[in-house]
């Protein structure tokens, strides 16, 4: 698939999930983003905001498999991966896969898991497998997780722990739509609701092309060392107790290339770098005591790291 294939591959796909969701067009690329970039997406915001319908909009987009979880306290490891049952008729036992053996999960509300059960999706989003009972067996491609948590809510929660947040590419706020937004959603869904009549745009094969030929986009060498820089800055700043890891700096650099494709480019430029920043590294950012209870706290630290660090000149890449 060549790269402008990607482009039109991600404006069918836009295209189609706008026929659902109004607005939101910054947070339909982020999506499209991860995908393409093998990522996986944590949607947190309060209830009633679209979470579950932007995840599902986009499943129904691809004619890929998709499964639905819903997190609760009591929800177990094997409720997820599977288990081996004794099959009486053939006197053996038998591997009933779970719902993370799909394309897409939505792992709706995760933080009403338990930290043993969020952590049997340390494997799979890392790695595409799941180890039963000392037998790996892999998942399909593409994979992606789509996340939903509710911040305010702590009764009945679990917080996901630094480890299980490093996982995904992406965090991303979902935010109130515009008066001018919140009337046309209404008006939309009045009498029908256009996620029943929604159809597929493309395919499982379709998104494993497009995640090949986006390790064509071009990164210079000045534009490396920029993202290192900020990376690095993330770990001396006073604000942090913790800044950015290495799978950080990776799930920065290949967003920046989905998202230069996107833009219908094979080179990536530092405006994209700024681009991607804050929903590719916020989250991985453990602050000090002092700043937690700010809910902006980890992007003003990325917006002053951004000042600090020098912006190289767009050179040459030929």
């Amino acid at each position: 698939m060549s790269l402008e294939s990607v482009h039109r591959l991600a404006d069918q796909i836009r295209s189609n999930v706008s026929k659902v969701i109004v607005g939101k067009e910054d947070i339909i690329d982020k999506l499209l983003i991860a995908i393409i970039a093998s990522g996986h997406v944590l949607l947190e915001d309060v209830p009633g905001t679209g979470k579950t319908l932007i995840a599902k909009a986009l499943s129904k987009s691809l004619d890929c498999s998709f499964k639905r979880i819903q997190f609760t306290p009591d929800l177990l490891p094997s409720d997820l991966t599977g288990i081996h049952f004794y099959n009486q008729k053939l006197s053996e036992f038998e591997f009933r896969p779970g719902p993370l053996f799909t394309n897409i999960v939505l792992a709706d509300e995760i933080n009403r898991a338990t930290p043993r059960t969020q952590s049997s999706l340390l494997e799979c989003m890392e790695e595409r497998q799941v180890t039963i009972d000392g037998t790996t067996h892999g998942l399909a491609k593409p994979f992606l997780v789509i996340a939903t948590q509710n911040p305010v809510e702590q009764q009945g929660t679990f917080p996901l722990p630094e480890a299980q947040l490093d996982r995904f590419l992406f965090k991303i706020k979902m935010g109130y739509p515009s008066s001018e937004e919140g009337l046309h959603i209404m008006k939309r869904f009045m009498s029908d609701n256009p996620l029943e009549q929604l159809q597929p745009v493309a395919n499982a094969a379709d998104i494993a092309e497009a995640q090949k030929a986006v390790l064509q986009i071009q990164v210079s060498e000045d534009l490396l060392r920029y993202i290192l820089a900020i990376v690095e800055a993330t770990r001396t700043h006073p604000d942090a107790a913790l800044g950015v890891s290495p799978r950080g700096s990776q799930a920065l650099l290949r967003s920046c290339q989905v998202y230069a494709a996107l833009q219908g480019r094979d080179y990536v430029i530092p405006d994209d770098v700024k681009a991607m920043v804050v929903p590719a590294l916020a989250h991985r950012i453990t602050l000090r005591s002092s700043q937690r209870l700010r809910s902006d706290a980890a992007e003003s630290l990325l917006e002053s790291v951004m000042r600090s660090v020098e912006v190289p000149a767009d050179a040459p890449l030929r």
